[in-house]
């Protein structure tokens, strides 16, 4: 291992950097969104959270950029990455990260770079972010099936991401609708959008069991996949910003009474399924914990903190607008704050590891799915 007295032995190299970590972009990108929502007016804060929002931005181009290197100077190794069971999934943070930003953009970017620049901006990375995430939702899956020869046992919730990809797209798309011109143009879009959350939300409920069914009967995750329990967030909150979304610019875009029904689908969906994020939270937070007390060390799962609660965020705003309730704009600030704290440490740990040289080190010396581990397994289990 690179100890601390060797800082740059692995991060002049792109040679192990994996898709894993477009989730840094999520999670910065998602703070940003999250805040610019919130109830409460706390002055200076647009500015600090479009300071977020650039600071996703450059690290999205600057993995980009990496990334390319990576395909054209090691193609071995992103091969392999792409046939690898533990690694493939992550190719769906790509399609959320470029759906992330471009969303961004126009939420608290607009303040620096001007609304008109916002919305191209926005344009373009939800056009390529919805096409990666549609490729990543086939592709994926299809190689689980006839390539990594994946078990049952073996599912994790890192299987939800590629899944998860097109319901960011659905809840992004709706803010470019009053940007369209008036008629076919907008509905379109707004249907559109309706469609890819109708085709995350289906294959996630096909998948989520399998995840589900692990959790209770094969035992306690490993302590490195630990934080992963989160992602099961990233659907909940998220679809119900989507319908909130749809709720919000169906007036202008499809006549009545379609428009009335979006906006009874924001509450009838919303609400149970955020009280099932709420009884999620709270099982991860507790197999967390229990992680923690075992001796879990950080690792880049820790990213899993950051943009599921923050699509929690962004739910419980978006039920707030359309029901009124204080309830929900108080979980907003209160999700908020556990989110802010969330980036900070995985921030924190991610320049450290950084620094020490332990991130960037061969995916294949710590494998990110393991053999399945049964209820017995002690606090020795893979860290």
């Amino acid at each position: 291992m690179v100890t601390a007295a060797q800082p740059l032995a692995y991060p002049l190299s792109v040679r192990d950097l994996g898709p894993n970590w477009y989730a840094t972009v999520m999670g910065t990108a998602v703070v940003a969104a999250a805040g610019a929502a919130l109830p409460a007016h706390v002055p200076g804060l647009r500015g600090v959270l479009a300071g977020v929002w650039t600071l996703s931005l450059v690290l999205l181009l600057s993995l980009l950029a990496a990334r390319a290197v990576h395909w054209a100077r090691h193609r071995d190794r992103a091969v392999a990455h792409l046939l690898d069971p533990a690694v493939a999934p992550f190719y769906g943070c790509l399609a959320m990260a470029l759906l992330a930003v471009g969303g961004g953009a126009l939420t608290v970017g607009r303040d620096w770079i001007g609304l008109r620049a916002a919305v191209a901006l926005d344009a373009v990375l939800f056009t390529a972010g919805t096409a990666v995430g549609l490729a990543a939702a086939v592709a994926v899956p299809y190689l689980m099936a006839v390539r990594h020869r994946v078990e049952p046992g073996q599912a994790t919730p890192v299987w939800l991401l590629p899944l998860v990809a097109p319901m960011v797209s659905a809840a992004v798309g709706p803010q470019l609708v009053p940007h369209l011109p008036p008629g076919q143009a907008r509905e379109t879009l707004l249907l559109g959008c309706f469609a890819l959350f109708g085709l995350s939300l289906l294959a996630t409920l096909v998948m989520l069991p399998l995840v589900f069914a692990r959790s209770l009967a094969g035992g306690p995750l490993p302590l490195t996949l630990t934080p992963t329990l989160f992602l099961v967030l990233g659907p909940l909150g998220q679809s119900t910003t989507a319908v909130g979304a749809f709720a919000d610019v169906a007036p202008g875009a499809v006549p009545e009474p379609y428009s009335e029904g979006f906006g009874a689908l924001a509450v009838l969906y919303g609400v149970p399924v955020m009280g099932f994020a709420l009884l999620w939270f709270c099982l991860a937070a507790a197999h967390v914990l229990r992680a923690r007390r075992n001796g879990m060390r950080f690792s880049m799962t820790w990213w899993s903190f950051t943009f599921p609660v923050g699509t929690c965020v962004t739910g419980c705003e978006a039920l707030a607008r359309h029901t009124g309730l204080v309830a929900y704009a108080g979980a907003a600030v209160l999700l908020s704050a556990v989110l802010a704290a969330a980036w900070g440490t995985a921030v924190a740990g991610t320049v450290r590891g950084l620094l020490r040289g332990e991130l960037l080190a061969a995916p294949g010396a710590a494998p990110v799915v393991p053999r399945p581990v049964t209820a017995r397994t002690t606090s020795g289990a893979v860290r």
